[in-house]
């Protein structure tokens, strides 16, 4: 399951389904418009393994790291979203769900860093050209 995060913008959700990537969002498809911050985590626990893209960089916290759902943590321009979702999805060491859970992620222009489960450093992935 690909979950976006309200703070997505309507337009960037358009173009992830426009290129056939099938995503919910929350306050639309999954529970209320304003969901508290506290209670994501409790609702990611819940939902069948989701990979969960958001702006907002606090959830990039290895203590948020848990095997049944993955983070991910977008730090670009509200209007770049679609395409590095997209690019984040295709890449080799995050494109099927398997490779994703477990993970908490940062996703930037520069790369990518993550925490994986049971791992006591921080890693860096880079983009694939």
């Amino acid at each position: 399951m690909i979950l976006l995060d309200e703070n997505i913008t309507d337009d960037q959700r358009a173009i992830l389904r426009s290129w056939r990537i099938r995503v919910s969002q929350i306050g639309r498809e999954i529970e209320r418009k304003g969901i508290d911050d506290a209670a994501i985590i409790p609702l990611l626990r819940q939902l069948p393994r989701p990979t969960w893209f958001t702006r907002d960089m606090g959830f990039y916290d290895r203590r948020l790291m848990h095997p049944r759902y993955c983070l991910v943590c977008l730090h670009v321009e509200a209007h770049e979203v679609a395409s590095i979702v997209r690019r984040f999805l295709h890449h080799h060491s995050f494109n099927t769900q398997a490779k994703r859970i477990g993970r908490v992620v940062h996703v930037g222009h520069s790369g990518i860093r993550l925490w994986r489960l049971h791992s006591t450093s921080e890693e860096i992935v880079r983009w694939e050209q």
